[in-house]
């Protein structure tokens, strides 16, 4: 096993990215899996959609509104310190309700949020 490739990294070193007028987010990626604190203004609501990738979403400031599967058949308030873990595949929406802090993990590692395909967010 090598260290080669260790990253020390603060949040605060991380430039911060604005991927819409609602959102704000700093991203740190291994070769595996990449992580996310975001910053999502009241209301803004993540679309629909889904991934490859397992995710694992903790809510840090305000709350989170989920709801999961194409009939929409689950739905799910999260608040500070909760975590949600969404299988890949799996269909899912959240609505912010007031502003929300969060950090989001996923692996395998998202590429569309690296190489900026991540179109579902940018409209």
């Amino acid at each position: 096993m090598s260290i080669d490739n260790l990253q020390l990294i603060n949040w605060d070193d991380i430039p911060l990215e604005t991927v819409n007028s609602s959102m704000r987010r700093r991203i740190v990626t291994g070769e595996l899996m990449t992580v996310a604190r975001i910053y999502f203004e009241d209301g803004f609501v993540v679309p629909m959609h889904s991934h490859h990738n397992e995710q694992v979403t903790q809510v840090l400031k305000g709350t989170m509104r989920f709801v999961f599967g194409d009939d929409r058949a689950k739905s799910v308030d999260i608040g500070p310190g909760g975590v949600v873990v969404i299988p890949a595949h799996v269909p899912h929406e959240a609505t912010c309700m007031g502003d929300v802090e969060e950090m989001d993990m996923w692996a395998p590692r998202r590429d569309d949020w690296l190489d900026g395909s991540d179109d579902y967010l940018r409209s």
